[in-house]
């Protein structure tokens, strides 16, 4: 399969390096708003010059606009186009079934039993998630993130580096966690 990689700034650039470190074929960023010998063109250019059949779109747009973010998954996906998954070969996933489409999952972290990764959801480096938790889509775990068992993550959250957050806590969707938080709820 071919890679394209939508956005181009510094998330962009270290899934590049995530693809190539798995000897999967980056082909180019794709970007909407600037222009440079690695970007191949717009997405509208994308859709016009590639096909869906062809390639995977991986998601390279970080947490700071975390709505455009999902609004961009789902024109990736109205446009025909696979949105990569993509699994370090050095993180630990229990089961496969549940990491949905989109989803980028670390080196070195840790997806237990039953637990569920949702679309467009990155998992950064050193993250547990733990047994029966839920995190939906297109929310960030940071590095070292811990969430414990049956806890529930909303839509479009952002869990701050070596935040916990502990077990049986539903986390309200859009909710921002800093860093180094020990989080228990509303």
């Amino acid at each position: 399969m071919n890679y394209l990689i939508y956005g181009s700034n510094n998330f962009a650039l270290m899934l590049k390096d995530f693809l190539e470190f798995h000897d999967l074929k980056f082909c180019g960023f794709i970007d909407d708003f600037r222009t440079d010998d690695t970007i191949i063109g717009t997405f509208a250019d994308v859709i016009e010059r590639y096909h869906p059949t062809d390639y995977e779109i991986v998601l390279g747009i970080g947490y700071r606009n975390l709505s455009a973010r999902l609004k961009t998954f789902e024109r990736i996906k109205s446009a025909g186009f696979n949105v990569a998954t993509l699994i370090h070969r050095n993180a630990y996933v229990r089961s496969l079934a549940n990491i949905q489409e989109g989803a980028i999952v670390m080196a070195n972290a840790t997806i237990d039993y039953n637990a569920m990764i949702g679309k467009a959801t990155v998992i950064w480096p050193g993250v547990v998630v733990n047994h029966d938790s839920k995190i939906s889509i297109n929310t960030f775990l940071s590095p070292s993130a811990t969430i414990c068992g049956f806890v529930n993550v909303g839509e479009s959250c952002f869990v701050g580096a070596g935040a916990v957050i502990v077990d049986h806590v539903d986390v309200p969707n859009g909710t921002f966690i800093k860093a180094n938080t020990l989080y228990k709820g509303l």
